[in-house]
């Protein structure tokens, strides 16, 4: 055992005075967005949060705008899945839809998409070297 693991079971996670540094709490408090916004945020991570949608968005990623049987196969996930899955990531403004005759054809919405996927694979990446810093 470690003496952190100790130190850290017996010193409580609580502030001795309600506000250490009034100026940067307000600071703060007025460059946060609105909690609406904070809503959506949360509902996009959620939504990111289960394997088998990421897996699609990495699929559209790598193969750019596809079909949902396509998709459903390069991810080994069945139809049902994938169209279930690309249902809830349209309605959240994450991949938009094509229709061409009967088939359509999904891809991602807009280039932040890319870039927050690229930045939560550079961050497991990171994690995964040991370093903390940064």
């Amino acid at each position: 055992m470690n003496n952190h693991s100790n130190v850290a079971a017996t010193v409580p996670d609580v502030c001795v005075t309600p506000v250490v540094d009034a100026g940067r709490v307000a600071s703060v408090s007025e460059t946060l967005p609105p909690e609406e916004a904070m809503r959506e945020l949360a509902e996009v991570f959620g939504l990111l949060a289960d394997p088998g949608r990421l897996r699609l968005m990495a699929a559209l990623l790598e193969g750019g705008e596809m079909c949902v049987c396509d998709l459903a196969a390069a991810t080994g996930q069945s139809m049902s899945a994938a169209s279930h899955a690309l249902r809830l990531l349209r309605m959240h403004r994450v991949v938009k839809v094509r229709r061409s005759g009967r088939m359509a054809y999904h891809s991602l919405a807009d280039s932040h998409v890319r870039m927050l996927f690229d930045l939560a694979i550079a961050h497991i990446g990171h994690g995964a070297n040991g370093r903390d810093d940064d």
